[in-house]
């Protein structure tokens, strides 16, 4: 009951002029579909991790620091559908939003994140999307990042149902970066002049950070490129 009184608060507006078996079928629907994405996103993160214990045996590294899940909240969910005109309904997020659940992999070095990607999408129960590659061209305020939306498998009692789901990848350095410039900017009115000063200053940190992701790389090239050098003779 405390759940469904929760989930009730959380919907708001969406439940003013229902009935109470109107709004119980829209919060037992609701419940439902935000367990679809969060069981994608478990089978999204069980994938990398398999991944990055494959590739640990094979190289003796490990080319993931972290991963992280996150499930959007009922108000984000609800911003969105009416920034793009579209209502706010449990059908309508299944239809019209790719990203309620997201995964963020966070890797040692630029190319694994590739490597990583590739790995993922070429699994024959994965299906691609979109891919919006923010490495190779990244937005203008100097955000990096690889984006991809897919749709991977849940099981459930009586069916198979692909969920979509979308997966960052993205370098340390990228991901300092990304938490410092959201910490700083999101949701805070800024005045022009600062708008104009923080992008030059950001976007100066951003290809600094990048410069670092390559030196970082050329160096561990250089470290697994070098033969291993033989034990003396006594």
């Amino acid at each position: 009951m405390q759940e469904y009184n929760n989930e009730k608060d959380r919907l708001g507006n969406l439940l003013l002029d229902s009935s109470e078996e109107e709004i119980r079928s829209i919060v037992s629907s609701m419940q439902l579909l935000m367990t679809y994405y969060k069981c994608a996103m478990h089978e999204i993160e069980a994938k990398f991790k398999v991944l990055n214990e494959e590739f640990s045996l094979q190289h003796e590294r490990n080319p993931i620091e972290s991963i992280k899940t996150r499930l959007k909240s009922i108000d984000s969910i609800n911003h969105k559908l009416k920034k793009y005109g579209y209502e706010m309904s449990p059908q309508s997020i299944w239809d019209n939003l790719n990203d309620v659940a997201g995964v963020r992999v966070v890797c040692s070095f630029m190319d694994d994140i590739y490597m990583l990607a590739d790995c993922l999408t070429s699994q024959d129960d994965v299906k691609l999307i979109a891919k919006k590659d923010y490495i190779k061209n990244p937005k203008e305020n100097g955000y990096r990042s690889l984006h991809l939306i897919i749709e991977v498998p849940i099981f459930l009692c009586n069916e198979k149902r692909y969920v979509r789901a979308e997966v960052q990848l993205r370098t340390i350095a990228m991901e300092s970066w990304a938490k410092l410039e959201h910490r700083m900017r999101y949701k805070k009115e800024l005045r022009d002049d600062l708008l104009e000063a923080t992008h030059d200053k950001l976007l100066e940190c951003a290809e600094l950070s990048s410069l670092l992701d390559l030196k970082m790389q050329d160096i561990r090239d250089i470290i697994e490129g070098c033969p291993l050098e033989e034990p003396k003779k006594q």
